[in-house]
């Protein structure tokens, strides 16, 4: 039997505790050192990714809006669609990538930055995706006399008018007559075309109803975008007209946007302009011997407007909700009354333009990204008659407004605005007339 005292094995005991702490402290794997990082130099984290390039004034698109489109086009139609009517070049297939089940498309700036997958449908079992507007066929059957019954239209009268009339470059005078400023004329045929419209059953809404602005921006608060848009030689005056040009052609159209679709939600907008060749000083115009008419439907968006995130969004909703097919439907029959009953010949793009695209067996029809048929979230008329600066319709400008025929430039003639609102009018209720009985059948 051991003589080691047992009053000695509680101090054995912690002894014993305390070598096996030390034995661990000692042989555990030593704890990984952190790199220093050297003075002055502080670490860096991954750069974020750039974001993805717009348009002036654009907001980044919610590319999930898209998903009510998937199954609701094949592969054969929407590949048509883009590389004939939506794009004028081959930049589309960086960024957006055909295979047999569906579309790649990059939502930013790179694969990497995020994509959305557009799936197809079989050929013959596309479903409908909803839609607030109603193509013809849709329409339900109307009185005979009222061929636009429960139509929705909404009417843009194109640019500004009255005193931002000469900021928005849209106005000249000859020899002290009265001044020629499109936003006051466009205007003016709005006011005539809305009653025409409603008495054939239409439900119409005027997008501006007086020369001001619908957008409350003004230049002065886009003098810092111009200034990051500008080249270092860009001089006061330059800046000035770029936050000008930013208001009246951006803002101004984006806003239009937002009422026509959030609030008026039409069938159909009418873009109403005159056109105009160019007449160097307005204070001392150039008239020309041309006059014409032609008119624009959403689509050729060239290369570089593509590689926009919102523009890009934009060509693929306006694809898939098929506005083109409508659009040239209704213009092909606007434009041939328009054509029969002013006698206008149809203007004429040059055929290497990267920015249109002409429609086949429509001399008066032609497709071009402009922002508002681009932005309004339906179908789209954007009218292009007349040359505000040619002889003939200067003179017949000149003459203002009147009712019944008048002699004006040695030939009896309708006032130049009636003329514009009766055979759009006209034009209007030829096409729904003959469509909507056809789709009645």
């Amino acid at each position: 039997m051991s003589a080691f005292p047992k009053r000695h094995l509680p101090l054995l005991a912690i002894a014993a505790v305390l070598v096996a702490v030390i034995s661990i402290l000692f042989l555990r794997p030593a704890a990984p050192v952190s790199p220093v990082t050297p003075a002055g130099k502080p670490s860096v984290s991954p750069e974020p990714p750039e974001p993805p390039a717009l348009s002036m004034l654009a907001t980044r698109p919610d590319w999930s809006a898209l998903e009510v489109y998937q199954e609701t086009i094949s592969r054969d139609e929407f590949e048509r669609l883009l590389t004939t009517v939506f794009t004028t070049g081959n930049a589309w297939q960086t960024s957006i990538s055909i295979d047999e089940t569906g579309a790649e498309i990059q939502t930013g700036n790179s694969p990497e930055e995020g994509t959305f997958r557009l799936r197809f449908a079989a050929a013959g079992q596309e479903t409908a995706a909803p839609r607030h507007w109603r193509t013809t066929s849709e329409q339900p059957p109307a009185p005979p006399e009222k061929p636009l019954d429960g139509l929705r239209i909404a009417i843009d009268a194109g640019h500004i008018g009255g005193t931002w009339a000469k900021m928005e470059e849209r106005w000249f005078i000859l020899d002290g007559g009265t001044p020629v400023c499109e936003g006051d004329m466009t205007l003016h045929v709005a006011n005539l075309l809305k009653p025409r419209l409603e008495a054939l059953g239409a439900q119409v809404s005027l997008v501006r109803t007086k020369p001001e602005p619908v957008t409350t921006t003004r230049p002065e608060s886009l003098h810092t975008l111009a200034q990051d848009s500008a080249t270092p030689d860009d001089s006061p005056a330059a800046l000035q007209r770029l936050a000008e040009r930013l208001f009246y052609r951006t803002a101004e159209i984006r806003a239009r946007a937002d009422l026509v679709n959030q609030s008026l939600k039409p069938d159909l907008v009418l873009c109403l302009h005159f056109n105009a060749e160019a007449w160097g000083n307005p204070n001392n115009p150039t008239l020309v011997d041309r006059t014409h008419l032609h008119l624009l439907l959403n689509g050729a968006y060239n290369d570089e407007e593509v590689g926009l995130a919102d523009q890009r969004f934009a060509l693929l909703k306006k694809l898939l909700q098929r506005t083109h097919q409508e659009e040239v439907i209704v213009g092909s029959t606007v434009a041939d009354r328009f054509a029969r009953i002013s006698g206008l010949p149809a203007y004429t793009y040059q055929a290497d333009s990267p920015n249109v695209r002409p429609v086949a067996g429509e001399p008066f029809l032609w497709v071009r990204n402009l922002l508002a048929n681009r932005l309004y979230d339906c179908p789209v008329i954007f009218m292009e008659p007349y040359v505000m600066n040619s002889t003939k319709d200067y003179t017949r400008i000149q003459a203002g407004d009147y009712d019944g025929l008048r002699e004006v430039g040695g030939t009896m003639q309708p006032s130049i605005f009636r003329e514009y609102a009766d055979v759009l009018t006209e034009g209007l209720a030829e096409h729904y007339a003959k469509g909507r009985a056809a789709a009645a059948r």
